[in-house]
């Protein structure tokens, strides 16, 4: 059955699923967001006819007031950003202008060559399917194309000859066009426009990275004699203006009235019940909640057999394939014809799969998707009824564009959010007026991360010699890099600027997601390449004797080869347990930035070395995660030098409040742990970004001391956000671990899924104990700096 077919009158089928009953006990909580009637505008006296008859059918007549709005400004070549909410129609705000300007331009030319424009999108995915969207407008110009890895080279050729339009992303800008800018000199020659979609997803180093990018594109352009206006959406970010502009060095204007019409939605905080946990027994038996992957399955299926068009997002690509699965086994039962209508999306499948993915869950034949956030972006899938979020997705910005993906049809919409036993997906189920009374988190990116700048300064010169002039566009600590660059013989400096000196390719020298490239996982037997894996996270999933889930599938891998970039897998269809590495690591400051000291509180900022190895991995039972053994990797170590924040407790305050000084490790540990989970309320980030130590005696600190640091090279702001909110961090992490209502710590306040000790040890009251510490002095005036303490005898660290 399908939802595509008008109900009968009464409330929507998906009601019954917050109604009190069988599983009412678990909604803590249901946020009505009422529906808006939005306010509409006449089309500009400018727009092209032929744009307008074709974008009006999508419209209702009409275009919403900030469509307009932004229009207008981009149309007066103004560099202009859109803030608005999901399915607001932001794609027409820059489609209209855009199109009208190219247009115009192309019947103007003696040659037919008229203006060109740059649509970037952060995932394939959105850029094809804007291009299925300009397609079917039925426009005979301007002609458009979509250009990224997936483009044949013969076809690449013939984009650069004739698309006025192209649709790609910084990743192809960065590796492919402006390295090979002189190919395309007629195409930037005529650059009127650039549009970034997505803004708020150009964060963290990825953010960084975009920026100078976009620097670089800037910068040939104008030697080409171009100046493009920069045209900026988002459905939720945080000041755009301040975004817009420290991502692209432009002054940018900003229109964020949202005035579209919305439907009602329902938005519920769903958080799974408890059982004993695996081995207890006994009427005082410890309990564990149910997972969020399995309770999203039993939702997704439960929505899909009442022919609700469910979507349900899902925060790994395990856990995408783990709720499809688990769906299509409870509906197998009721429904096979429904049960073979929900698949898995993620990253990794091949372009002709994700095609196929999309435009099923388009047209209708499948009702239930389980996908990460490849789908969280601006793809057209129009008719939704219900978004399901298992997990905290890492940011409010990202709740809100996935719970907007729901209602698009007008009628009342679900959203349910499904709390992990996690101590910030806890905190929110149980405080929803930090989720629904608060803003989207600020976007933190850094433009002068040294780490980021290095590399694209390097390419810019390859590109084109660089020179003082050029030096301003890359902010202030270009001069510096520069420097440093011809210190290490790879730019040399001549009277006409700094020269790159050597043969290969400096864009190789960085990878803008900072995965460090992918690696392959091939099938033994037929060599099928069934996807890909981060090759900066492979030693981690895809390691000898690891279970690989694909498309519900299971493997095992055979070999990790990371010199060819090759896992080899052989199909294993019930292996009875999965997988979870075991890691170590070190801690090293290698600079301190900032420093304060409040009583027995010292809090610090600055630059780490971070050592990292993955030493084994442990096998678990399926179902209940009994350990059936452990078994030793001999795997190279990492090295990454980041930005950290720190806080240090003095030792005689830490065992007076403890009672017992062996109590010390295990209380640091668990509220490091905490304190990790917790930071993604205050920065756009996820605990996956970040990483952490906690030492009873640090060497570099001499003192009990928990870091927490960010998981990129060079730092993605994170802890430098940390730092500037520390009180309202380390009190919001001391009140998520009182609330919770566990005796020895669990997953919602204090145990970590990614710890590399096996949450060993950990105590929870000591961290509520140094953390009261923690609370009581950093909200007291903040004390003079002082210089790190000298250097004492290493201790063992237990590592996040």
């Amino acid at each position: 059955m399908s939802s595509d077919r008008p109900g009968p009158p009464g409330p929507p089928r998906w009601q019954r699923l917050l109604d009190a009953g069988r599983r009412g006990d678990r909604v803590r909580h249901v946020e009505q967001l009422p529906a808006r009637p939005g306010a509409r505008e006449p089309w500009p006296a400018w727009a092209d006819p032929a744009v307008v008859a074709a974008l009006e059918r999508g419209t209702g007549g009409l275009p919403w007031r900030h469509q307009v709005l932004a229009a207008e400004a981009v149309h007066a070549g103004r560099s202009t950003v859109l803030s608005a909410g999901t399915a607001s129609g932001k794609s027409l705000a820059y489609q209209l202008p855009v199109l009208t300007e190219l247009r115009a331009s192309a019947l103007a030319s003696p040659n037919g060559k008229g203006a060109t424009a740059l649509y970037l999108s952060p995932t394939k995915a959105l850029a094809a399917d804007q291009d299925s969207r300009l397609r079917a407008l039925g426009l005979d110009a301007p002609v458009t194309s979509t250009y990224d890895g997936d483009t044949p080279p013969e076809v690449r050729r013939w984009i650069r000859e004739h698309a006025a339009l192209v649709l790609t992303n910084v990743d192809m800008l960065h590796r492919s066009v402006l390295p090979g800018h002189e190919h395309w000199a007629s195409f930037l020659r005529r650059l009127r426009f650039v549009v970034v979609d997505e803004l708020h997803t150009y964060r963290g180093v990825f953010g960084s990275h975009a920026a100078a990018v976009l620097r670089r594109l800037r910068r040939l352009a104008a030697r080409y004699g171009a100046d493009p206006v920069v045209v900026l959406a988002s459905a939720t970010v945080a000041d755009p203006a301040t975004t817009a502009r420290r991502l692209t060095g432009l002054d940018v204007h900003a229109v964020t009235d949202d005035s579209s019409a919305r439907p009602a939605v329902s938005v519920a905080l769903w958080e799974p019940p408890t059982r004993p946990a695996t081995g207890a027994g006994g009427p005082a038996a410890r309990t564990e909640r149910r997972t969020a992957t399995a309770e999203a399955a039993d939702l997704l299926g439960d929505l899909v057999l009442e022919g609700v068009r469910t979507l349900a997002f899902v925060r790994s690509r395990t856990g995408a394939e783990s709720v499809a699965a688990g769906a299509r086994r409870r509906l197998s039962d009721v429904d096979p014809d429904l049960a073979g209508r929900v698949l898995a999306y993620r990253g990794g499948y091949l372009p002709e799969d994700r095609r196929a993915l999309e435009e099923g869950l388009r047209s209708g034949r499948v009702v239930g998707m389980a996908t990460t956030n490849a789908l969280e972006l601006g793809v057209d899938v129009a008719g939704l009824d219900a978004v399901l979020v298992a997990g905290w997705p890492g940011t409010r910005a990202s709740f809100w564009q996935q719970i907007g993906r729901a209602g698009r049809r007008g009628a009342p919409a679900l959203g349910v959010f499904v709390a992990r036993d996690d101590p910030l997906d806890t905190y929110l189920v149980h405080h929803p007026e930090a989720l629904f009374g608060a803003g989207v988190e600020a976007t933190v990116l850094d433009p002068d991360n040294v780490y980021v700048l290095a590399p694209h300064l390097a390419a810019a010169a390859q590109e084109l010699p660089l020179t003082e002039a050029d030096l301003e566009l890359f902010g202030p600590v270009a001069a510096d890099v520069v420097e440093l660059l011809v210190q290490r013989k790879m730019l040399r400096r001549r009277p006409n600027g700094w020269y790159w000196t050597r043969r290969d390719r400096a864009v190789d020298l960085t990878d803008l997601r900072g995965a460090g490239g992918s690696v392959r996982v091939v099938e033994d037997v037929t060599g099928r390449i069934l996807g890909t894996v981060q090759a900066g996270s492979a030693d981690a999933s895809v390691h000898e004797g690891a279970v690989h889930v694909h498309q519900g599938r299971t493997y095992l891998v055979d070999r990790l080869d990371l010199e060819e970039s090759v896992a080899v897998v052989h199909r294993e269809p019930d292996p009875g347990y999965t997988t979870h590495a075991r890691s170590a690591s070190d801690v090293r400051v290698l600079a301190v930035d900032r420093t304060r000291t409040t009583g027995p509180v010292a809090v610090g900022s600055g630059v780490v070395e971070v050592t990292s190895r993955v030493t084994g991995f442990l096998r678990r039972t399926v179902g209940t995660g009994t350990v059936l053994g452990e078994q030793p990797l001999d795997l190279p170590e990492r090295r990454l030098r980041t930005r950290a924040v720190w806080w240090t407790v003095d030792p005689g305050v830490a065992e007076a409040v403890l009672g017992d000084a062996t109590r010390l490790p295990g209380a640091l540990h668990a509220a490091e742990h905490a304190s990790i989970g917790m930071l993604p309320l205050l920065a756009t980030c996820d605990r996956w970004d970040l990483g952490g130590l906690s030492t009873a005696l640090h060497p570099d600190t001499g003192l009990p001391t928990v870091f927490v640091h960010d998981a990129v090279p060079g730092g993605a702001g994170f802890a430098d956000r940390a730092h500037e909110r520390f009180a309202d961090w380390v009190g919001a992490t001391r009140d998520a671990v009182r609330a919770c209502a566990c005796e020895d710590g669990c997953p919602a306040c204090v145990q970590s899924p990614k710890c590399g000790n096996g949450n060993e040890p950990l105590d929870k009251a000591g961290a509520l104990a140094l953390l009261d510490v923690l609370v009581a002095a950093v909200r007291a005036h903040p004390g003079p700096s002082r210089a790190p303490a000298p250097p004492a005898p290493p201790a063992s660290p237990v590592v996040a």
